[in-house]
């Protein structure tokens, strides 16, 4: 079920379905680029030294020692990109402003999912560049992976309605393709769902929550039943009797894919 919240998304150039003008304000406090992610894109740029960074949101993952031109059609998502990266594009995946083979790699980083036509979107990517197309992106049918499922399965329904499959972003792509799982690290710091598998209370932070698109497509009943009943296992320790070898898992194998797509 979808709320208010959801109304209107293109309201500050939002292009996809979630509105980033409500729940993009405070994004970079709560989203912030995990190292370990950000050794993975790395390696999989390669010797590339131009760089198309898609979805590019407040900046994370954009590597610093490439020449990077952003895209982001969200104003409030701009305003929130560091001082010392520069200005993003107004423009969409879709529609992307620039020459054939205009870049050596692209980079679209938690950003597939909201793209309005994704097919459409990966050929303008695969259009504009010449060699690697990475894309980090979480796989739909994994997703059930995360305790959050025992808490909001709506949550984690919507999750996988809006995140495309692995195998619809080979046939965009083209050429070849691979994806490879990328192991979260307990203290992640880039806080989307999955990054707390190990520290539940964090989710009880709305602004935490707010910072993963899916929770604005589902009700407040939703999220009310949420803190209410993960509060009270925390009280009771019905959820460390479940889940509490995860707080000292140094790593989760859910559903975060790095995948990487050549002519």
């Amino acid at each position: 079920m979808r709320d208010e919240r959801s109304v209107a998304s293109g309201s500050d150039g939002s292009a996809g379905d979630a509105n980033y003008g409500v729940i993009g304000t405070g994004y970079a406090q709560y989203r912030r680029p995990e190292p370990e992610f950000t050794a993975a894109i790395r390696t999989a740029l390669g010797d590339a030294r131009t760089l198309v960074n898609v979805g590019a949101g407040a900046g994370s993952y954009e590597p610093t020692d490439l020449d990077v031109t952003a895209v982001e059609p969200s104003a409030t998502m701009r305003a929130q990109r560091p001082a010392g990266l520069s200005p993003a594009v107004n423009a969409t995946a879709e529609d992307l402003p620039f020459d054939d083979d205009s870049f050596d790699a692209a980079l679209a980083s938690f950003t597939v999912h909201q793209w309005r036509d994704l097919q459409a979107g990966l050929r303008e990517v695969r259009r504009v560049t010449r060699d690697p197309v990475v894309i980090l992106t979480c796989d739909p049918a994994a997703l059930t992976r995360s305790w959050i499922n025992d808490y909001a399965p709506e949550v984690i329904a919507t999750e996988a309605s809006r995140y495309p499959s692995i195998d619809a972003l080979r046939v965009g792509l083209g050429g070849t393709v691979s994806a490879a799982s990328v192991p979260i690290p307990l203290g992640c710091v880039d806080g989307f769902s999955e990054a707390y598998y190990g520290r539940p209370e964090a989710l009880l932070d709305p602004g935490a929550r707010r910072a993963n698109s899916a929770w604005s497509f589902v009700g407040p009943d939703v999220e009310e039943r949420f803190e209410r009943t993960l509060q009270a296992d925390l009280d009771s320790g019905a959820w460390d009797a479940r889940h509490g070898q995860l707080r000292v898992q140094p790593t989760f194998d859910g559903s975060l894919r790095l995948v990487v797509g050549r002519p």
